[in-house]
Parts: C-alpha cells; sequence; structure tokens
C-alpha cells in the first residue's frame, strides 16, 4: 500500500509540474523577445508599402491636378493654325473659252485669346479645387490611420495566436501525460476505465483545439503579408499607447470632434459645395474676352501671279447670357441643394466621431479591467490545479477533477491572451478616434508622405507634359 501511495505522488508530482509550465506559458503575450520584428517596424512597412495607402496617394496626386486646371482660366490661350491645299480650277468665258488652273492656296495664322471678366467663375473655380486638395488631404489621413490601425490589429492577432497555439500544444503535451499516466494506474486497479475514457476525450479536444488554434494563426499570418507586406517571423511583444491617449472622456471626444480627419475632410467638402454655388451662378453673369490674330495666306494663280494676304485685328467681346433653357438657374439651385446635403453630412460625420470617441474611450478602459480580470484568473486557476493535483495525490480528488481544473487553467489563459491583445488594440483604437494615430505622433522610423511636396511642384506648371517627381 505504501509503494502504491509513493507511485501516486510520484506521477501527481509529474502533473502538477505539468500544470505550473503550462501556467507560465499564460505570460507568452507579454514575454521579452531578444531578436524579431516589433510593432514600430511593422507600422512602418505598412505605412511605405500598403496597396491600399499608395493607391489613395495616387488619387490625391490627382486631385492636385484640379488646381493648375482652374488657374488656367486666368491665363491667355494661343492657338496656331497652318493650312495648305491644291485646288483645281475651270472657268467657262463669256466667249466660250475655257481657262483652267492649279492653284496652291496655304494660310498660317495666330490667335491670342484672354478672359477679362466672366462672372468671377475663374476665382470661385481656383478656390473650389484648393478646397478640393484640403478635403483629398484629409481622407488620406483618414486612409492612413484605418492602414496603422489595420497593422496594429494584424500584429497582435499574429502574436495572440502564436501565443494561443503555444498555450495548446503545452495543453496537448499535459493531456497526453495525463492520459498515459492514467493507463498506468488503470493497469495497477487505481483508477476506473471510466476515468481513461475520459482522459482520452480530453485529449481529443485538446487536439482539436490545437489545430483550430493553428488555422487562425495561418490565416492571421496570411493577412498579416496582405497588410504588412511581409510574412511574419518573430514579433516582439506589442505594447498600449497610453502616453499618447486623452487623460478624459471629455478630451477624447473634444479631439475627435476638431481633430479627426474625417470631420475635416467633411467640413472641407461644405465648403467646397458653397463655393460652388458662386461657380453656377457666374453663368448668368457676363462674359468680356478680348481676342488678338494675325495671319498671312498665299495663293499662285498662273493669270495673276502670286497672291499674298496679311492680315491682324484686335477685337472686344462681350456676351450677356439672356435666356438659355433654364440650365443656368437649375444648376444654381441644384448646388444650393448639395450644400445643404454636405451640411448635414458634417453634422453626422461630426456625430459619429463623438460617438466613436465615446465608445474607443470605454473600450480601452474596459479593455485594462479585462486585462487585470484575466490576469488573476489565471493565477486563481493555477493555484486550483495545483491544490487538485496534492489532492488527487493524497486520493482525496479524481482525475476528473484534475482534467476540469486543466481546463479552466487553459480557458483563463485564453481569456487572458485575447485580453492583452484587446488591450492593445483598444488603444490604437482610441488614438485613431481622435485623429492622431499617424507616423509623427508615433515617432515611426519612416519619412513621412507630405501631399504638399506633389501641390506645389504642379500649381504653377503651366505648361509642359513632364510629371513632377512624387514622394
Amino acid at each position: 500500500m505504501a509503494k502504491r501511495a509513493a507511485r501516486v505522488g510520484h506521477v501527481e508530482r509529474r502533473l502538477l509540474r505539468s500544470g505550473i509550465c503550462l501556467a507560465a506559458a499564460s505570460l507568452a503575450f507579454a514575454a521579452p523577445a531578444a531578436h524579431g520584428e516589433s510593432l514600430p517596424e511593422a507600422l512602418a512597412k505598412a505605412y511605405q508599402t500598403n496597396p491600399a495607402l499608395n493607391a489613395e496617394r495616387a488619387r490625391q496626386r490627382a486631385t492636385d491636378e484640379n488646381v493648375p486646371q482652374a488657374l488656367s482660366g486666368y491665363r491667355p490661350q494661343i492657338v496656331a493654325t497652318l493650312s495648305a491645299g491644291f485646288q483645281a480650277v475651270r472657268n467657262l468665258l463669256p466667249d466660250n473659252t475655257i481657262q483652267s488652273a492649279n492653284l496652291k492656296p496655304w494660310t498660317i495664322g495666330v490667335t491670342v485669346s484672354q478672359t477679362l471678366f466672366n462672372g468671377f467663375k475663374t476665382a470661385n473655380s481656383v478656390r473650389v479645387a484648393e478646397l478640393q486638395v484640403q478635403a483629398g488631404r484629409e481622407a488620406l489621413r483618414n486612409v492612413g490611420q484605418g492602414v496603422l490601425l489595420d497593422a496594429v490589429t494584424v500584429y497582435t492577432n499574429v502574436l495572440a495566436n502564436q501565443s494561443l497555439v503555444e498555450a495548446q500544444r503545452a495543453n496537448v503535451a499535459f493531456l497526453q501525460e495525463t492520459l498515459s499516466i492514467t493507463q498506468k494506474r488503470l493497469n495497477a486497479g487505481d483508477v476506473t476505465p471510466t476515468d481513461a475514457a475520459q482522459a482520452e476525450a480530453r485529449l481529443s479536444r485538446g487536439r482539436a483545439d490545437l489545430n483550430a488554434a493553428e488555422v487562425n494563426l495561418a490565416v492571421s499570418q496570411a493577412t498579416y503579408l496582405q497588410v504588412i507586406g511581409n510574412a511574419p517571423t518573430v514579433l516582439r511583444p506589442a505594447e498600449a499607447m497610453d502616453r499618447l491617449l486623452p487623460r478624459s472622456r471629455d478630451d477624447a471626444t473634444s479631439f475627435a470632434f476638431r481633430e479627426h480627419p474625417a470631420v475635416m475632410a467633411a467640413s472641407f467638402d461644405f465648403d467646397v459645395a458653397s463655393t460652388s454655388i458662386r461657380v453656377a451662378e457666374s453663368s448668368l453673369m457676363p462674359t468680356i474676352t478680348l481676342q488678338g490674330s494675325a495671319s498671312r495666306s498665299k495663293q499662285s494663280d498662273p493669270t495673276l501671279g502670286t497672291l499674298g494676304t496679311d492680315q491682324a485685328s484686335v477685337t472686344t467681346q462681350l456676351t450677356q447670357p439672356i435666356y438659355d433653357g433654364g440650365m443656368a438657374a437649375s444648376q444654381t439651385r441644384q448646388a444650393k441643394e448639395i450644400a445643404t446635403q454636405s451640411r448635414q453630412v458634417l453634422d453626422q460625420v461630426r456625430n459619429q466621431a463623438r460617438t466613436a470617441a465615446v465608445g474607443a474611450w470605454v473600450a480601452n478602459e474596459g479593455a485594462k479591467i479585462a486585462v487585470t480580470a484575466s490576469e488573476a484568473e489565471v493565477r486563481a486557476a493555477t493555484v486550483a490545479l495545483e491544490g487538485v493535483q496534492r489532492e488527487a495525490a493524497g486520493g482525496q480528488r479524481t482525475t476528473v477533477d484534475v482534467l476540469n481544473a486543466q481546463q479552466d487553467l487553459i480557458l483563463a489563459k485564453a481569456r487572458l491572451i485575447g485580453a492583452q491583445r484587446d488591450r492593445v488594440i483598444a488603444s490604437y483604437t482610441l488614438l485613431s478616434a481622435i485623429g492622431r494615430l499617424d507616423v509623427k505622433t508615433l515617432n515611426l522610423k519612416t519619412p513621412d508622405y507630405l501631399p504638399e511636396v506633389h501641390y506645389h511642384q504642379v500649381r504653377d506648371a503651366w505648361h509642359g507634359l513632364r510629371t513632377p517627381s512624387g514622394q
């Protein structure tokens, strides 16, 4: 009997050591890594190479071109013409004689037109184009925030899924050892076949959970490659950005209301719609243009010789629309309705930004509590497993009790890993909700994309087809 008790105690001590190792693995999500890719490095790569962000940058460069197109209304229009031909002439004269000739006329000329006044249409069109550029920059900043937040999400997902896979592997190893020990004890007559069957069932469940964890890890790795641009290897622990977050909920909503790029873009869109009303109204006003032209034409006539004509003229033209079928009036009414719509959209976006900031603030505070509670749960589950194993060694608990305690521990560990992941994502989500998730705020080691550079390159490019160098 004493030998059997000693053997049982040895077995339970082995289970106890396995349980302690599993509990230690529950904190692997926050364990330091000597080498590997860090979250700031992954964010920098996503900022440089993400195709969605690069596509938005190209869209913004195209929007910049609206300004020089509008400015062209201030500049003269110069058109050169050149015509040459061959003309066969056959004339019947009064004395019934026929005269024929082959003429080779040609004309060369140049015309210069300058708009002096068009109802301030050009000035308002330039203002609209500049506001569109401002709105596009804010839209670009908003897309950049979304890409960086996606990068944070995929990074922490891979990190969490790696930890879950390791935890499930440790769990399978624990259950395999438990089953092996249970079968030995069954052969010795210490347990019943029911205990061995339950241990085998838990092992099968553990293998299924491990397979599910590996599938989730593979999916998250593929998403990581899509967003970051390279496959994940060894990832360093990710930390929450508490030092950059607002101190109160009121500060968060205030920042979101004033600084969020979606709000700023909607504000510029409203200005665009308001200015477009004046562009439409200019169609009802007079237009004054100044036009100068010069030309030379020559024609070879066998009878008269070579004939040449030189012409030059300067004219001023005033046009006043009287009736256009109601087109201009309809366009003006339409522009006013679009401005009203833009105002309503601005109010809606502001409310959405405020709501998102409140939600992000609450979620971040809740994530802090969840991490603390999960850490306490893991500690308690570890102590409980140790106690159950000791009691089982003394014959007071069964194998099923040990398996249940082990299951409680692995579930607690999974919740802790999820809470740690949610904690990091929630902090970055709050930073995005207030409009400050950008390269400068995060101090990423990558050059910041400055849309102003391309804008100034093309704004006064009034001639040539050369494409300015972009960033």
